[in-house]
């Protein structure tokens, strides 16, 4: 990684820090600019607002989700088994990564959330569309509106990770595989 590529991954991860820590507007860019080692000139070099490097984060992480999710990921697999291994990934991205689960979950619920989409989060869309709808057009999943289950799914996921790391309920490895059992049963085709 160049020393230009190492800044910008210090000023997203430190964004992401900040965000959980404090929220959107508690976030001001000399505070990231502090958190990530680099002077405030050097964030305007990569976003010329606020505004654009929440939306770049925004693409950044759901990159990383996206890579983490269909790593290992085999077309030529069962659709089920498939599903399996995209689901669990996806919660253990989470867990693993908690500063952007709490960004993602502010920015969905934010005015952020309704502007422009950046076009590298539209890939991902795209990517989890493609293969749900695969599933529905093969009838393996049920025949619904795309996006609609895409998001009942995600937020099953959500859910599991905010109950790990409040430890409200004592989620254990072990418990990854009868969560996603419990989310497939849900989405899954009963009419065959």
């Amino acid at each position: 990684m160049d020393i230009l590529a190492e800044k910008k991954k210090a000023i997203f991860e430190s964004t992401l820090e900040l965000i959980k820590e404090n929220g959107f507007h508690g976030t001001p860019m000399s505070m990231v600019a502090k958190k990530a080692c680099v002077a405030c000139g050097t964030i305007y070099h990569y976003f010329d607002s606020k505004d654009t490097l929440i939306a770049e984060l925004y693409a950044y992480v759901k990159k990383q989700m996206a890579d983490a999710m269909f790593e290992g990921d085999d077309e030529q697999k069962e659709f089920k088994d498939r599903f399996y291994h995209l689901i669990l990934s996806h919660c253990r991205f989470y867990i693993k990564h908690p500063n952007t689960l709490y960004f993602i979950e502010q920015y969905i619920n934010s005015p952020y959330n309704n502007r422009e989409p950046v076009k590298d989060n539209e890939q991902f869309q795209h990517r989890m569309w493609d293969f749900l709808k695969q599933g529905i057009d093969t009838g393996v999943l049920k025949p619904m509106n795309i996006h609609l289950l895409g998001i009942l799914i995600h937020s099953h996921v959500v859910t599991t990770a905010k109950l790990y790391f409040s430890q409200r309920v004592k989620i254990n490895e072990e418990d990854f595989p009868n969560i996603v059992q419990v989310i497939w049963d849900g989405v899954k085709n009963h009419s065959d």
